[in-house]
């Protein structure tokens, strides 16, 4: 185990991961007011956890803090935590009182919740593809990194959910790839900002694209058809998802249609501005989230 820890250090542990939820996953942690405590504190850990490791990445390398090698090494001190925390061993990391708010809230987790343990590792392996891949040739080489880094994370928190059916993992990973998709299509700019060009290179050319088109943020006519089969292509994927939300456990489903609905409307937003994403970020105010609310509980209640 970590340490002895005492029902104070656990509740210290997940109000430090609702707080990186609240900051660093606005719509999930909107959202997340519908689930149970147990439920929603177990879900914080794993937003937490996500987010603290892509930190270690994203952030240390843009910021100049660690070399891509040294952020490689940090993860991977992760994997070995997270290891050890499954065994029931002692554990100690390096990088402080965050990092062991974080395990003391998935210890806590994992008591609760059957977590399989392969599914942080794959997350890992999807952050690390950062430090050395900034380009995809085909959409098969996105849809396994947007596996890696998106739908684990849905897999996780749909064993916190629970389902009455199996098959309701396969739509996890179809929301979590329809959810990764938006993020692509409204961060190509920000993407382009650190050298970073996510949409499928073949998929460019297809549309008569040019990397340099992306990276100098010319939104013409081959541009915006490029986005808008991207859009549906995430379209595709939100409606596949819907079929695995009845099959989850009354208590949770509100939420994850709220997810849904509400990164879904981030394309509508898109589409509004006729796919210029270069201008000013998309986003979705408060109150178009609040306007979900009646709709995501009645299906909700439909499939009760």
């Amino acid at each position: 185990m970590i340490a002895t820890t005492t029902p104070a250090d656990v509740a210290h542990a997940y109000a430090f991961c609702k707080d990186m939820t609240r900051t660093h996953a606005k719509t999930f942690y909107f959202a997340s007011h519908t689930l149970p405590l147990a439920k929603r504190n177990a879900c914080f850990a794993v937003y937490a956890f996500c987010r603290y490791v892509d930190d270690l990445v994203d952030v240390a390398l843009e910021r100049g803090d660690l070399s891509s090698v040294d952020a490689v090494s940090l993860v991977q001190s992760w994997n070995h935590a997270l290891d050890a925390l499954y065994k029931g061993h002692r554990i100690t990391l390096r990088d402080g009182t965050d990092a062991n708010n974080i395990l003391i809230a998935w210890q806590d987790t994992l008591s609760k919740f059957r977590i399989p343990s392969n599914l942080p590792g794959e997350l890992i392996e999807g952050v690390l593809m950062d430090t050395s891949v900034s380009r995809f040739a085909t959409f098969t080489e996105l849809y396994d990194y947007s596996y890696k880094v998106a739908s684990v994370v849905g897999l996780m928190t749909t064993e916190i959910f629970g389902y009455s059916d199996s098959s309701a993992l396969r739509e996890a990973i179809d929301l979590g790839i329809a959810m990764q998709l938006t993020n692509i299509i409204r961060d190509v700019k920000e993407d382009a900002q650190r050298g970073r060009i996510y949409l499928p290179l073949d998929e460019l050319a297809r549309f008569g694209v040019s990397e340099h088109d992306v990276l100098e943020y010319r939104n013409g006519t081959a541009m915006r058809e490029l986005l808008k089969y991207q859009c549906e292509r995430a379209r595709d994927y939100y409606r596949r998802a819907d079929a695995g939300i009845p099959k989850l456990e009354a208590d949770s489903r509100t939420t994850v249609y709220l997810m849904s609905m509400n990164y879904e409307k981030i394309l509508d937003e898109v589409e509004r501005r006729s796919y210029d994403v270069f201008s000013k970020r998309v986003s979705t105010s408060l109150f178009t989230k609040l306007s979900s609310l009646p709709k995501a509980w009645w299906f909700a209640r439909r499939n009760a």
